[in-house]
This record gives structure tokens, sequence and C-alpha cells, in this order.
């Protein structure tokens, strides 16, 4: 194909008048076979262009590999298509040189330019060559698998954003219902948000998965092309070798990790009641702080305002890197990175919870204990009647009553997490620390007697107030 770019008369080399072997381009731009502009340079003593005198730059110039591929066409062509022999001393190609990674005849071999070149018959090459190609090979289908793989998730995860997407548009809906008409105008804000941000985190799902399946493509007409270059004759295979082992050399990075692509649900749901608490005063409510269901494991199920949780039957979700797998827990949507902080938990008649904070960093994926050496300044109710501290090892706690509501205090800068009975004002707990990383605050409702529900934890809404003047 690519002869019929040049005219027999492009293909002589200026310097031999013979039909170019592995011609190079100068800096001028001229090109001359190799071998003569290597006997040019050291009969005259200087890197200069045998046609126009233009000094080259230092280094071996590069091959046209477009004018080489015609030569060898029309070379084939002129000698009835038998590519086996030297183009040069019309010996059969028998050697392979290493140093310039290309078949040689036993002339060439002891020639001025190959003589102290790395050098082995041409089967001996060519199996090596294969195993190196095949390596590569190999490494390729790995990322051509990782690839695929990744895929499948962005393409659920897309979907799940269009699910997560359609819930918190309804939950929206539901809840200005309830506010009356008059506050349309607010709902529309919203709902215009929301949107926006969707169609943001959808069109990137849709670039990221446009992108990925680009590299599918390219990698696998690659792949496809190197299995077919694999299967071609030891003389043709290492004809071509240069160009196929710089495409098996390709860089196939791997798939980004994408943070922060769900739905932010607590922008929009969070609190919904209490953006517009001027207006409605008499039927708001308010808490401290509001849950993250994209922390959520799988099990669990939350209000519409994410101000309650508790264990349900398990949703397919995606396993974002935010989401905690390892337990059966979910973060507050706000840290804290200093500041005293205070949040009421309604724990009920439960008789399985974890309640208290988590540093930003803990492990979410896998196996941890609840202890401030991993992270966690928790207390815990087990079996109903067993309260503990989660220090390591646990520190037993003796309590007059069961309490229903626990206070939860952080101050940050001084390090202590208090927890204290909402009902007497009793201290339950308290954890001394230092934190030097943002602080979340930690919920895990326990499971019931059959598994399928259990009692909610519920942060206590606070008393709204408005003062008109």
């Amino acid at each position: 194909m690519a002869a019929i770019l040049f005219s027999e008369a492009d293909l002589l080399c200026p310097q031999c008048t013979e039909i170019y072997y592995l011609p190079v381009l100068l800096k001028c731009g001229h090109n001359i076979c190799r071998v003569c502009l290597q006997k040019f340079w050291e009969s005259k003593g200087c890197r200069e262009c045998p046609v126009c005198r233009t000094v080259s730059v230092p280094g071996r110039p590069p091959i046209n590999l477009a004018l080489k591929l015609a030569a060898d066409v029309y070379q084939v062509q002129k000698t009835g298509g038998n590519q086996d022999f030297c183009c040069l001393h019309h010996e059969k190609l028998k050697i392979f040189c290493h140093n310039d990674q290309e078949p040689i005849c036993l002339v060439c071999q002891t020639s001025k330019q190959h003589r102290v070149h790395e050098c082995c018959p041409v089967e001996e090459a060519a199996e090596q060559k294969k195993k190196e190609i095949s390596a590569m090979l190999e490494s390729l289908k790995k990322k051509l698998r990782t690839l695929n793989k990744t895929k499948v998730d962005w393409e659920d995860t897309n979907n799940y954003i269009q699910s997560q997407a359609h819930q918190t548009e309804e939950a929206i809906k539901e809840t200005f219902e309830k506010l009356h008409l008059f506050l349309q105008e607010e709902e529309n804000s919203r709902m215009k948000v929301l949107k926006q941000e969707k169609e943001i985190k959808t069109q990137v799902m849709a670039e990221k998965l446009e992108n990925i399946k680009d590299q599918i493509k390219s990698l696998s007409y690659t792949i496809s092309d190197i299995e077919a270059y694999l299967r071609a004759k030891d003389l043709t295979f290492l004809q071509d070798y240069k160009e196929m082992n710089k495409r098996a050399k390709c860089i196939i990075r791997d798939p980004e990790c994408i943070r922060d692509i769900l739905i932010t649900s607590t922008k929009h749901l969070g609190l919904l009641g209490f953006s517009i608490w001027k207006k409605m005063a008499n039927i708001v409510t308010c808490v401290p702080i509001t849950l993250d269901p994209n922390t959520a494991q799988s099990n669990l199920t939350f209000s519409k305002e994410l101000t309650s949780v508790q264990y349900s039957s398990k949703q397919i979700l995606p396993d974002n890197l935010e989401r905690c797998t390892n337990r059966v827990c979910v973060l507050g949507a706000t840290g804290f990175t200093s500041g005293k902080h205070s949040w009421t938990v309604e724990v009920g008649q439960g008789k399985d919870w974890y309640i208290g904070v988590a540093q930003e960093s803990i492990k979410r994926k896998s196996t941890v204990f609840l202890n401030p050496t991993e992270g966690f300044w928790v207390i815990s109710l087990c079996n109903g009647d067993s309260f503990a501290a989660q220090t390591s090892p646990r520190t037993k706690l003796v309590l007059k009553q069961k309490p229903e509501k626990i206070t939860v205090q952080l101050d940050y800068d001084k390090g202590k997490v208090v927890f204290i009975n909402a009902a007497d004002l009793t201290t339950i707990h308290t954890f001394k620390d230092r934190f030097t990383e943002r602080i979340f605050p930690y919920f895990s409702p326990g499971l019931n007697e059959n598994a399928k529900s259990s009692t909610p934890l519920t942060i206590c809404p606070q008393t709204v107030t408005v003062d008109v003047e």
C-alpha cells in the first residue's frame, strides 16, 4: 500500500543509486541508506548530509518507515517476491542482529557495521522474540479484562445514579407538597440544582464510559494485530518486530477511581425542611447532623430527610470508595476538624447498636476492630443488656438504667468524646485522645431476631425558635 506513494526514482538512494536499504531521514529532509550514510560520515570525518552538506544533529537518524516499506515492496516485486535474501549482498538471511533488531546475511555479519554486534541464528531469535511478545500480549489481555470489568462497574454505577436521582427527586417533590403551594419556587430551585448535578455526573460517567470504550477498542485492535503477527513466519515476524514491539509496549493506564461521583443526596434531602424554617417554623424540624447514604452498608435504609437509619433487606448498591462494606454502619454527612459538637441519638428499645465517632481514614472495605487504635470512639449495646466502651480490650459499662436517648458530645480541640444519658444527664463514658484528621458521627443499628429489620437509630430534632422584630 505504501509503495504507490513513491515513483521508482523516489526509491533510489542518492548515494549508491540503488533501491533504498534501511533509509534514514536526516534533519535536512533527505533520505540515505543507513550503510551509505555511515560510510560517507566515516570517509568525511563529519556528520553532514551527502546531498546538501547540512550538518546532522548527534545521535542515530531515525529510519523512514514509509520509505522503507515502499522500497521493500518494490524490491520484493523486482525479485519475484523473495524476501529471504539480503538486499545488499543477495545472500540468504540467516542471522538476526540484536543491536539493530533485524535479519542479516552472513556477509552483513562480517561487515564493519555488524562485526561487533550481538547476533544469533534467525530460528533462535524468532523463538526468543516470540516469547517476549507473548509475555507482552498476556499483559495487554490482563489490562483488557480490567478495563472490561471496570466498564461493567461504571455502567452499573451510571444506572444507579439515574435511580438515585429519581428517588431523590420523588422525595423532594413529596416534601414540598407537604409545605404547600407557596413554596413552589423553593422546590423548583432545588430541583434545578439536582438536575444540574445529575446532568454533570451523568455527563462525567458518559465521558468516562466513552473513554474506556475507546481504550478497549484500541487495545482490542492492538491485541488482534499482535496475535496475527505472532502467527507469521519467522522472517516476516522479525522484519516487522520493531514496529510490533513498539505497539506491544504501549502504556495502558489502569482505570481511575472515580470519587464523589454519586448524587450527593445530603445536599438535596438533608435538612430540607429546616432550610425553609422561616416560612414554616411551626412544622419544621432541625437536627444537628444528617446521615450520608453514600457511606452506608447495603442493608441500611433511611428516612426521607436522612435523620433515621435501620437494618432492612439487602439492596444492590455501587461499591463506591466512600461506602462502608466491612460493617453494617453509616457515617454522618458532616465531618469536623475543630470545635465542639453535640447530637442526641434515640436508640429506643433496640437490643444491639453502636454509636460514636470515627475518623475519615478508617478502613471501609476490610475487617477492623472498633477501638481508638483503628480510628473509632464508640460505645455499644449487645444482647439487650451488655453495655461496653469499644476500647482495647473492651471496657464494660455498668448503668443504673437502660438509656433510650444518648447525647454524643465531641470536643475536637481537647480530644474528648463524651456519651451522656439524655434522660438524667449522667455520663456514660468518656474517651480522651488526640484527633489529627476529620471526625464523622458513626451509627450502626443492630439486627432483630428475624434479621429483617431493626429498631432504628434516630437523630433527635432540636428546638426551633424564630424571633420576629
